[in-house]
């Protein structure tokens, strides 16, 4: 096989492998719109490149609305020693954090905090630092 031959069948094949899109805060986040929730956690996802976690939140209402909160990458999280079964679901949390900016309900979820009062903090250190 020619050595040409071999580079285009190569970029080819990369090139139809789906990426994951790994985007900054501030291209999916307002830092001018922050939100806090109660509710219940129902699912946990952690795996590259950030942790989500859902959280159904009731309203006065009654009307239930399911909130998709993005966090810090499960790798940094667990360097600092935030494992995932931090966050449990049927939990009953508090979320602090930001809209995302196109108004759907999703947000970065910078803290969560236990009746108890523990809290477990899921953003990257950096994006605490900045937020």
């Amino acid at each position: 096989m020619s050595r040409w031959c071999f580079s285009f069948l190569l970029i080819a094949l990369l090139g139809s492998v789906p990426l994951l899109a790994h985007h900054s805060f501030a291209a999916e986040y307002d830092d001018t719109k922050p939100i806090k929730v109660v509710g219940t956690v129902t699912k946990v996802e952690w795996q590259n490149p950030h942790i989500w976690f859902y959280v159904d939140v009731k309203g006065e209402d009654g009307k239930i609305t399911n909130y998709a909160f993005s966090g810090g990458a499960p790798g940094q999280l667990m360097r600092r020693g935030i494992m995932k079964s931090a966050i449990q679901v049927g939990s009953t949390v508090t979320v602090d954090g930001f809209k995302a900016k196109d108004g759907s309900n999703n947000g970065f979820g910078s803290k969560v905090t236990y009746p108890d009062g523990r809290m477990v903090f899921t953003a990257n250190q950096d994006d605490q630092n900045k937020h």
